[in-house]
């Protein structure tokens, strides 16, 4: 069974910008099914060239998920049944003492806009990685924070 182990905080400020590694990947995706009674979503992606069909499960720190490259021509297709609008967001990797951070810039919806979170995956829920000055409040265990909740709801207040 695939696992994810994540956490995931706010950004603080611009001071991840200055150890950022190449160009942001473009981002779009959207869901096909979120949280109903089984907490399980199912999202199509498209991450630059790439594209991917992922099902994760109910969780914060550590939960099930399940990821699949597809044909980018299928997640276009797939992305246009979603009942929401697909997100954007620019992707970058930010290394930080070992660790590679992924840093996600939302630019879409509009509700989104200007939103960045940082998160990192972890090989073991008992690793507790550095953390980079630039990191604000942690909200791995806040489901408001899920991109699937985020597209439906908005920044959490």
């Amino acid at each position: 069974m695939g696992i994810e182990i994540e956490r995931k905080f706010l950004v603080a400020g611009e001071g991840w910008r200055a150890a950022a590694e190449g160009a942001p990947v473009p981002i779009r995706q959207g869901y096909l099914a979120t949280p109903g009674a089984a907490g399980a979503t199912v999202r199509i992606r498209r991450a630059g060239a790439e594209a991917f069909l992922t099902v994760k499960g109910p969780g914060g720190l550590v939960r099930a998920e399940f990821e699949y490259p597809i044909p980018p021509g299928d997640a276009e297709a797939m992305l246009a049944l979603c009942t929401t609008p697909p997100l954007a967001k620019a992707r970058w990797s930010v290394p930080h003492q070992g660790h590679v951070w992924t840093i996600d810039v939302f630019e879409s919806p509009a509700s989104l806009a200007g939103l960045v979170l940082a998160e990192i995956e972890l090989p073991a829920a008992d690793i507790d990685p550095p953390l980079p000055p630039w990191l604000g409040a942690e909200v791995t265990g806040d489901p408001g924070y899920a991109n699937a909740a985020l597209i439906s709801r908005g920044i959490p207040r």
